[in-house]
């Protein structure tokens, strides 16, 4: 059963983020690295690079899905400001990396940045949500 539908959404949405992004790698952004003179070390690391926040996404997706069905909310509450903290801090140094090194390239990274912010919105919903079976016990003992 659903304890939590906001960690639901959030889980199928990393999910969905992690398979886009590995397609959009493997099909616009890694074959273009093939095609200039960056070194074979460069095109490693920015192949490793891309492939670890494909699987931090998924992680993060799997994590939040069984979250969404734990029985209790308390319990998983950590984990979801881990993940949530996390998203906000790779958001920074998207924008951060972004203004230092093309400031003009802020509009590309718009559609990342509402991504992100729907996304730790719905977890920071998530994480408020109160765990109903537990009011129910708390009460039966008054």
């Amino acid at each position: 059963m659903i304890k939590n539908y906001y960690y639901l959404v959030a889980g199928i949405l990393a999910v969905i983020f992690s398979i886009t992004h590995a397609l959009n790698g493997q099909t616009i952004v890694l074959p273009t690295l093939n095609v200039s003179t960056i070194t074979v070390e460069t095109k490693t690391i920015f192949f490793y690079v891309w492939h670890i926040i494909t699987a931090e996404n998924m992680l993060f997706g799997l994590v939040c899905l069984f979250m969404a069905f734990h029985k209790d909310l308390s319990r998983v509450r950590f984990s979801a400001w881990i993940i949530a903290i996390l998203m906000i801090v790779r958001w920074l140094v998207i924008f951060g990396g972004t203004l230092l090194y093309n400031a003009e390239g802020l509009k590309n990274i718009v559609t990342d940045s509402i991504a992100i912010v729907i996304y730790v919105s719905l977890i920071l919903l998530g994480i408020r949500v109160k765990d109903k079976q537990k009011g129910l016990v708390q009460k039966q003992y008054k």
